[in-house]
């Protein structure tokens, strides 16, 4: 029994050790790192009217990866109520409302579609005024930029009426906002004191117009300058559409060289997009598709046809006014960098879900 026990110890031993050129196998299998992050979504549930829906929790939803469900670990409502009382439930949360008004200067067109597209911008203007001016609730703040060949900050975030009107005023005329040149632009300190700001957290002068030459840029670059405010932001995008037309359908789609970037920026940081679409049944709209796929992908919500600009408006304005804030853990290697694919719903399918369709992970190199 010795001389046969012998050989197998000496066997077995032997493939314990390591052998040439596996070390870095074996540290790899055993040593892998896991980076577990946690993803917050926020989430609007309303019903087919519009309303939102309160009084769900984590049993209600479904979150899956890549077709896998998750497991949810918090849900909290944010709600813009003004005064939350002893009425109000444990999960429900104060919370402002952040607007931001972008108006897509297009006054490049040509022929109808200019004249059309230009007289309902100075409409879409107009109803925005009377908006902040008689609907604005005391915890919304509220900017205004601008988008011709560049990104223009009208307006930072506030919540004075009168600076808005003025600064939704300034856009429709096309007039340069003071803070282009950086000698005009707020001192530093005065921006890092402000919260929330869009210009404490963006290039300044040239460097902006640089960084914006596309409008995907310019998106993309807003919802970065966004990064440190808490919660969701819609942006209010009055335009014709953009794109790239394609020849077999006729409608457009988004650049693929800039749209996946934008997207992603945009649901990496809780920006929802609304599309407001400025042509009328004069001029046939090819947009209509990719303007309502960018709102899907955000987690917005694409208006066409558009009678009067208060509808949208005031629509966007109630869906805001709660949504919830859902909490998971996610696992990734450590050391990778990229983006995740999420889908979110309810038990109850009559219910109308908007969430953003993913998140980034890990810090990309370079």
């Amino acid at each position: 029994m010795t001389r046969s026990t012998l050989p197998a110890a000496l066997v077995l031993a032997a493939l314990l050790l390591p052998m040439p050129g596996a070390a870095q196998e074996t540290k790899t299998t055993f040593r892998e790192q896991i980076q577990v992050t946690e993803v917050l979504l926020d989430v609007l549930v309303t019903d087919k009217s519009g309303n939102v829906i309160v009084g769900l929790n984590q049993d209600d939803f479904i979150v899956e990866e890549n077709g896998n469900p998750v497991e949810i670990t918090g849900v909290a409502f944010y709600s813009n109520r003004l005064n939350l009382d002893e009425q109000a439930r444990p999960s429900e949360v104060p919370a402002d409302r952040y607007l931001i008004f972008f108006f897509h200067d297009q006054r490049r067109l040509d022929g109808l579609a200019q004249q059309v597209v230009l007289r309902e911008q100075l409409d879409a203007a107009r109803r925005t005024k009377e908006w902040i001016e008689k609907e604005m609730l005391g915890g919304d703040w509220v900017a205004v930029v601008r988008y011709d060949t560049s990104l223009l900050i009208h307006q930072d975030f506030t919540q004075d009426r009168q600076a808005l009107i003025q600064a939704v005023e300034d856009a429709m005329r096309g007039k340069r906002p003071k803070n282009v040149w950086p000698s005009r632009r707020p001192e530093q300190a005065e921006l890092a004191a402000r919260r929330p700001s869009l210009l404490a957290h963006l290039p300044e002068g040239k460097a902006l117009r640089n960084q914006t030459k596309k409008i995907y840029d310019g998106l993309r670059v807003l919802a970065e300058a966004t990064a440190d405010i808490q919660g969701r932001k819609s942006v209010l995008l009055f335009t014709a559409g953009f794109g790239e037309l394609q020849l077999v359908s006729g409608a457009t789609k988004g650049d693929p060289r800039f749209y996946p970037r934008m997207q992603q920026a945009l649901n990496a940081h809780n920006v929802a997009v609304y599309p407001i679409d400025l042509k009328r049944s004069e001029v046939e709209g090819l947009q209509a598709s990719f303007m309502n796929q960018l709102a899907q992908d955000t987690g917005g919500e694409f208006y066409d046809n558009v009678v009067n600009y208060l509808t949208p408006l005031r629509q966007i304005a109630d869906e805001n006014n709660g949504y919830y804030l859902l909490s998971y853990r996610a696992q990734h290697p450590a050391g990778e960098a990229g983006y995740q694919v999420v889908t979110v719903r309810t038990r109850n399918r009559e219910f109308q879900v908007r969430a953003r369709q993913g998140y980034r992970y890990g810090t990309p190199q370079g």
